[in-house]
This record gives C-alpha cells, sequence and structure tokens, in this order.
C-alpha cells in the first residue's frame, strides 16, 4: 500500500461510469472496511447499491474519497475536520480535484498530439 504521503502517486481514475468497492479501494489506496466506515462518517458519500447490496461508487465520489483520504492521512485532520472542510471547503475541494485530473488531461491532450502528429506525416 501506498505511504499516507503519496496521494498525488495514486493511479489516474479510468473513464468508468460506476467502480466496485474493490476497484474503489485499489484506485484509493485505502481498503474496503474504510470505506464502508467513511459511508457512515461522511453523508455526501452515497454509493449506488444494486443486487446484493452492492456498492457501486460514481466517479466523483472516487474523488472525494480521495479528498478525504488527503485530508485525513496527509494533512492530520479528525473526521469531524474532515467532514467540515469536505462541506465548506469547496475551494479546497476543487483544487484537489484539478490536481488530480490535471495529469490525467494532459495524458489525453498528449496521445491526441501524438495521433495528429502521425497523421500529419501520412
Amino acid at each position: 500500500m501506498l505511504e499516507p504521503s503519496n496521494n498525488a502517486q495514486l493511479p489516474a481514475i479510468p473513464g468508468k461510469r460506476y467502480f466496485t468497492i474493490g476497484e474503489v479501494s485499489e484506485l484509493c489506496a485505502v481498503k474496503p472496511h474504510v470505506l464502508r466506515y467513511w459511508e457512515q462518517e461522511f453523508p455526501q458519500l452515497k454509493p449506488v447499491k444494486r443486487r446484493g447490496n452492492r456498492r457501486y461508487y460514481q466517479h466523483q465520489e472516487v474523488i472525494m474519497i480521495r479528498q478525504i483520504r488527503a485530508l485525513l492521512y496527509e494533512e492530520g485532520y479528525t473526521i469531524g475536520g474532515a467532514r467540515q472542510q469536505i462541506e465548506t471547503g469547496s475551494e479546497r475541494a476543487e483544487v484537489v480535484h484539478l490536481q488530480q485530473v490535471l495529469p490525467e488531461v494532459i495524458a489525453e491532450l498528449k496521445d491526441v498530439v501524438a495521433l495528429l502528429e502521425g497523421k500529419n506525416n501520412l
């Protein structure tokens, strides 16, 4: 598992609509039982539950989980403090979101440039 200070080294979030708890666990470097606990503590986390009570998280929830992880593990907030930051810290959430999404956008743009350069060489 990653060290808590390595939140920036988490894998990129794939462009899927729904993620299982196991996938979210790997994407956020947090164990599934911790995710279930955070659902109780953070009212914003409401994964869709389907057959057999299986949880399916949406993309924005995965980003929120990474924000919660950063607040708790990197910045040293308590659960209550992190909850308050999530509720009132929309600016902070936007910055963290941009920090997480920006590398993905850059990689996609590099792929587009490579494709366009390949077509120009034909």
